[in-house]
């Protein structure tokens, strides 16, 4: 793996070359496994086939063998792109979204099951010759059809499926997968014409990619799509409930909605519903040249994991996995508001601001925070506009912000993330500067084993 000091070391990426959508994370046994869009031949985005990582901890992860390769002259010929992965009567099973050479935008849904259930690194998958479902169903004016997501509702197993419609309306499409042979279609659970879609993303998608649901303790559900305008434009989410429809099998019911992330770098994400909680993985894009990333040997990466829930308001709530404070050194390196301290390649900051504050993260990003109009402006070197977040008023807001090598992650109390990349120029020290009249500052440097 590369040693250059804008290559991330504690986040999910291959050793060298290209990654792009997370897919699939699971829990099997005592490991988390989580698997991702890979090139395993160069830094761009081609030749897609399934990598694969697993973690006892969510902070230490373990490179394993291509998990999914695409099979000549088969469905997925062409790449097997994103899917999920799901416990099928003791057998972990992908189901993918496969392409061969003569698709036009339309996907077919496949499944491949794990080779040896008993082995706890899942090192080996036989992907079916014959897909499950050959494309969108008959009657729709479908243009864009992948992404498959399968989960359970009222004791049976369902299917969220991302379209574009020839109209340009985004959707997305329901089926009934209890038995994942056997898919049947069920109707278009929420389109782009829906109301409270419309407020909370506009016109900015033509489809809607990697739908995927969740539910929270509270009951509320979770719907979260990456918005297509003919290229990765970003993603939102929306919030409310699921029911039964007496026309089709389910209905979503969107209360509130926003953007899922409000910062430049960030798509694709992919969720891991467990009992007590709700896990996130996003894409983290390459936002330099690509000739810089073909001669650095690597292209994108995985952010940390994200818990995920709701306000009792409808918004979102989110937060870094706690697991990830394992990774911080025993001592920080910076206790209080400093002028000039080296930052090291990967690090994890918290500040607490009871008045305007200002945080320098070298030359490459600066926050301003602003508890009284809980208003958090992130401006990047390079572009012209900042990222501005609104929050909750209140006394203080807190800022954290998880910094390895070029992907950074800045959280705004447990309301709004902004994930950004920013690299440095030739022979660049980084040094952090905070100043405020009122402000708790910690940093820690993250230690321990990288991805190996």
């Amino acid at each position: 793996m590369s040693l250059d000091s804008d290559a991330p070391r504690f986040r999910v990426r291959p050793p060298a070359n290209w990654i792009n959508d997370p897919n699939g994370p699971f829990r099997w046994g005592d490991r988390y496994h989580l698997f991702y869009q890979h090139n395993p031949h160069a830094p761009v985005h081609a030749d897609v086939h399934w990598g694969h990582a697993s973690s006892q901890d969510l902070a230490r992860w373990q490179h394993h063998p291509i998990a999914l390769t695409p099979t000549p002259g088969g469905p997925d010929e062409a790449g097997c792109w994103s899917g999920c992965v799901v416990d099928d009567d003791g057998v972990p099973t992908a189901v993918y979204t496969g392409v061969d050479h003569h698709h036009t935008g339309l996907g077919t849904i496949c499944l491949a099951r794990a080779a040896d259930p008993g082995d706890p690194a899942l090192t080996e998958w036989k992907p079916l010759p014959e897909p499950v479902v050959p494309g969108p169903p008959p009657g729709l004016d479908v243009v864009m059809f992948r992404d498959p997501f399968v989960f359970r509702h009222v004791g049976r197993r369902w299917a969220l499926v991302g379209a574009g419609h020839a109209d340009g309306t985004p959707s997305v499409l329901l089926y009934d997968c209890d038995d994942l042979a056997d898919w049947r279609f069920a109707g278009v659970l929420l389109d782009g014409d829906d109301p409270v879609a419309v407020d909370a993303f506009g016109d900015q998608a033509v489809g809607w990619e990697c739908p995927q649901a969740l539910v929270t303790q509270g009951g509320d559900w979770v719907l979260v799509v990456s918005l297509w305008d003919g290229d990765p434009s970003a993603t939102g989410y929306l919030t409310g409930r699921l029911g039964p429809s007496p026309e089709h099998g389910l209905r979503f019911t969107a209360r509130t909605g926003g953007p899922l992330d409000h910062g430049r770098d960030f798509y694709a994400p992919a969720l891991l519903q467990e009992p007590e909680r709700a896990l996130m993985w996003g894409w983290s894009w390459e936002s330099r040249e690509p000739g810089e990333a073909e001669r650095a040997g690597w292209a994108g990466v995985l952010t940390a994991p994200r818990v995920v829930d709701v306000h009792t308001d409808g918004s979102l709530r989110i937060l870094p996995a706690p697991e990830l404070d394992t990774l911080r050194a025993p001592e920080p390196f910076v206790t209080e508001p400093c002028v000039g301290t080296r930052l090291p390649d990967a690090y994890d900051l918290t500040v607490t601001a009871r008045t305007v504050t200002t945080v320098r993260l070298g030359e490459g990003l600066a926050l301003r925070i602003d508890p009284e109009t809980g208003a958090l402006t992130v401006r990047r070197a390079g572009r012209p506009a900042p990222v501005e977040v609104r929050v909750a008023r209140g006394a203080e807001l807190n800022v954290r912000v998880l910094v390895d090598g070029s992907l950074y992650e800045v959280f705004a109390d447990d309301r709004a993330v902004v994930t950004e990349r920013v690299y440095r120029g030739p022979g660049d020290a980084p040094r952090l500067t905070v100043t405020g009249a009122d402000a708790t500052v910690a940093a820690w440097e993250l230690v321990g084993p990288t991805l190996n």
